[in-house]
């Protein structure tokens, strides 16, 4: 389970809870979003191999966790993935390598090789992320 601090529409600052399934679930909606919920009950069936009830009870539980929203029985998404995946990492890194992108990047880069073109966008990213 991550836990991740967000701020919803109204402001408010919630802390978020998101297990491994509830991100599997989440990306089949980021996937398809906007979907009706019954096209999201066959796709969890396919994917996730979900019963009918364990899709309606993950669209009840990601509504209010202020994810998703289901109005007239179609899903949307009201956080980005974007935005859990950044928290996702941010909360890796802090819990894995105590906040060190250094270690992680020397335990993800051991005995791996890079190509050139991996080489230098990683490059590219660090130099158009580097403090001015």
């Amino acid at each position: 389970m991550s836990r991740f601090t967000i701020v919803n529409q109204g402001g408010n600052v919630d802390t978020l809870n998101i297990w491994d399934s509830d991100y599997r679930f989440m990306t089949i909606v980021w996937e398809h979003v906007p979907v009706g919920s019954g096209e999201l009950v066959k796709l969890c069936r396919e994917k996730l191999g979900w019963k009918k009830s364990t899709t309606y009870n993950a669209i009840r539980r990601m509504c209010e966790k202020g994810l998703i929203r289901n109005e007239d029985a179609v899903v949307s998404v009201v956080v980005p993935k974007e935005q859990v995946q950044m928290m996702e990492s941010d909360a890796f890194l802090s819990r894995t390598f105590d906040g060190s992108l250094p270690q992680f990047l020397t335990a993800f880069l051991s005995g791996r090789a890079l190509s050139s073109e991996e080489a230098d966008e990683i490059k590219r990213l660090i130099d158009a992320h580097k403090e001015k």
